[in-house]
């Protein structure tokens, strides 16, 4: 059974045993999966109302995003879980001979990057989940936007949570020019994710009158 097809119980019963994953990136996703689920809630409040008849499409094409952003984070619980899968099999690999240690060096690098990428990816989504929790907290549904701060929340989480697999994998990278581009891609990121955050802060007090 995937990670993400599991109870709640069951999941974090996986999450709190001696085996390696689920892990960090895993709760990471699922925490972003929660935000974003969250935003569609405060969405699915919004649409249909004739209060909100001025922002019902706009509202609608939102709820559409945060869906697929669900949807997207639920199934990277189980995409780290392999890209984790992927580094973990190297270390069974042969290192008798030069050309064998060659090749589970390579072997290793080649997964590290793409367990780097992942989480990398889980930020980008939770991210975004911030980005639409401005407009949903600024004119969506005000007796639920509370919620939407509750998202903003744990999408910020889940973002910084998933930076620590980003930042933890590329220190065992050795190819400078991929970790000199991905740490600066992460920067920008970082920067982005931070504004989104501060605004989506803003626009929910702005509409429920309590300071976050």
């Amino acid at each position: 059974m995937s990670m993400a097809a599991r109870t709640i119980q069951s999941f974090l019963d996986a999450l709190a045993s001696g085996e390696p994953t689920p892990g960090g990136g895993g709760a990471a996703a699922l925490t972003g999966a929660q935000a974003a689920a969250l935003v569609s809630m405060v969405l699915n409040f919004t649409v249909g109302k004739k209060k909100y008849a001025a922002v019902d499409e706009e509202m609608r094409s939102y709820l559409v995003e945060t869906e697929q952003l669900r949807a997207e984070l639920t199934a990277l619980i189980d995409e780290d879980e392999r890209a984790f899968a992927g580094v973990a099999a190297t270390y069974t690999m042969p290192k008798e001979s030069d050309d064998e240690k060659a090749a589970r060096t390579a072997a290793m690098q080649s997964a590290l990057k793409v367990a780097a990428a992942v989480p990398f990816v889980i930020a980008e989504k939770c991210m975004r989940v911030m980005q639409l929790a401005v407009p949903v907290g600024a004119k969506g549904n005000a007796n639920v936007v509370s919620d939407a701060a509750t998202a903003n929340y744990l999408a910020l989480s889940a973002f910084k949570s998933a930076l620590v697999n980003v930042n933890v994998n590329l220190t065992f990278i050795k190819d400078e020019t991929f970790v000199a581009e991905w740490a600066g891609k992460r920067d920008l990121l970082q920067g982005a994710a931070m504004e989104a955050y501060d605004h989506a802060r803003a626009a929910c007090e702005a509409t429920i009158k309590v300071t976050l």
